[in-house]
């Protein structure tokens, strides 16, 4: 499959496109990934459902991201552009239950929906599905080559296998000199957790001492005019961003600046892309401050926060993760009834949530968001219960189910229903909380695949 181009095709996104030297790609967890291809003129589209169908009349017009909605518009797309509907046939993928799983999982089945959905219209357009591998407990991805029709569903990370025999695991003090060389965070960005954790967040009183830090001001800019926070005009100094987004959402990048540079991290760790712990800590700060807002449970900037830090450990542990990857990986592959932590623990002897503690007490970082970094994983298993720590175990679940590719990340689901009453919502409505993903997150991937 010689491919000169690649286009990653986003949850919840669509593409369509003419016979050429293109590669449609989608990276899939419990998300369902439809490929189409139109033998008789080579036109093809791909696309990449969250969801069997609208979960309310307020999301209906992001119509991509529901199988009933989407694969319409994907059809209609390919036969406006020359498809011939009878010569059309599909390839679908997708829809695991990426694990721990639980009883929980069985019973929600998001994927086993979608496809059955996804069946169910192709089946109404009379398009025959050539290839279908879905369910599972693997994450995978499909790829359509456009220059000749070619469709391929592979696992995702398997090229990352290789001998393990040569590796030697690091022991504790390997990885308390990693936690001791780790720089200090910035100052500002502690001020500005404190004036979050305090609720009192008058920006005004550490502005001057942001612009006296050049690489933090360069970073807050940038990404002020990322595809995550971007509006319609530039956003060209500190005084702007103030004026045009306001000062809640400059506190948010202020933050995000800061913490950037610690999750610069090679491609093979526990990323499964260049910068893909970054992109992860950002759309699980995203996600959690929708939830934060729709359940009106906490406060919102600090729900950001605690998801941008919740993997903060992982800045650690990635150098050693990266120096046994092949073993790592293969557990994470062998041993699907496992957490991450008890893997991190049998292969390292302590997990990305206890070193995320130490670095928290290390920074001096506010009590409450040092608790969420240790307990996201299992909110509540010491008794340690609190709204934000739940606020961002729920953004990393459904991170971790539908947002496939930044990173090795798995989060159980065996409490799953006291978790969601905890903050006044049902198992029935976990779907909700899949539809709060903000679309500038799920079109991340599509910038660094």
């Amino acid at each position: 499959m010689q491919i000169h181009h690649r286009h990653h095709v986003a949850a919840g996104a669509y593409y369509v496109s003419e016979q050429k030297p293109l590669l449609l790609q989608a990276f899939l967890g419990t998300g369902v990934g439809g490929a189409l291809h139109c033998k008789a003129t080579g036109i093809g589209g791909m696309i990449h459902l969250l969801l069997p169908e609208p979960v309310s009349r307020l999301q209906a017009g992001q119509a991509e991201k529901y199988a009933v909605t989407g694969i319409p518009l994907l059809v209609e797309a390919m036969l406006a552009m020359g498809a011939k509907r009878d010569a059309m046939e599909a390839v679908i993928a997708g829809g695991a239950l990426v694990g721990p799983i639980s009883g929980q999982d069985l019973g929600l089945d998001i994927g086993g929906r979608t496809v059955e959905a996804a069946r169910s219209v192709l089946d109404s357009y009379g398009i025959g599905i050539k290839q279908s591998e879905t369910g599972g407990f693997f994450t995978c991805s499909i790829n359509l080559d456009m220059n000749t029709g070619e469709c391929i569903i592979e696992p995702i990370g398997h090229k990352h296998i290789d001998d393990t025999r040569s590796m030697v695991q690091p022991d504790g003090n390997a990885i308390k000199k990693s936690i001791d060389r780790l720089q200090p965070i910035p100052q500002v960005a502690l001020k500005v957790m404190r004036l979050i954790d305090e609720q009192d967040q008058n920006i005004d009183t550490i502005a001057d001492e942001i612009r006296k830090d050049q690489v933090i001001t360069a970073r807050t800019l940038s990404l002020a005019n990322s595809a995550i926070f971007t509006k319609k005009r530039p956003i060209e100094s500190l005084d702007h961003a103030l004026v045009f987004l306001g000062q809640d959402q400059v506190v948010k990048l202020i933050i995000s600046a800061a913490v950037q540079s610690y999750f610069e991290q090679s491609a093979i760790g526990y990323s499964l892309c260049k910068g893909g712990l970054y992109h992860h800590a950002i759309g699980c700060a995203v996600t959690a401050e929708a939830i934060a807002v729709k359940t009106g449970t906490g406060d919102p900037a600090k729900a950001y926060t605690a998801g941008l830090l919740h993997d903060i450990g992982k800045v650690v542990l990635d150098q050693h993760i990266a120096s046994i990857y092949p073993l790592f990986y293969r557990s994470t592959i062998e041993q699907q009834h496992e957490s991450v932590l008890a893997i991190e623990k049998k292969l390292l002897g302590i997990d990305h949530t206890q070193v995320g503690r130490l670095l928290a007490e290390k920074w001096s970082i506010p009590e409450s968001l040092a608790n969420t970094i240790k307990h996201h994983h299992y909110p509540g298993r010491n008794g340690e219960f609190n709204d934000l720590t739940m606020i961002v175990y729920l953004a990393d679940l459904v991170l971790s189910r539908f947002l496939i590719g930044f990173e090795l990340e798995r989060v159980a689901t065996d409490a799953l229903d006291a978790h969601l009453k905890r903050i006044g919502l049902t198992t029935g409505q976990f779907e909700e909380l899949v539809d709060l993903v903000p679309p500038s997150v799920l079109n991340a991937m599509a910038n660094v695949a």
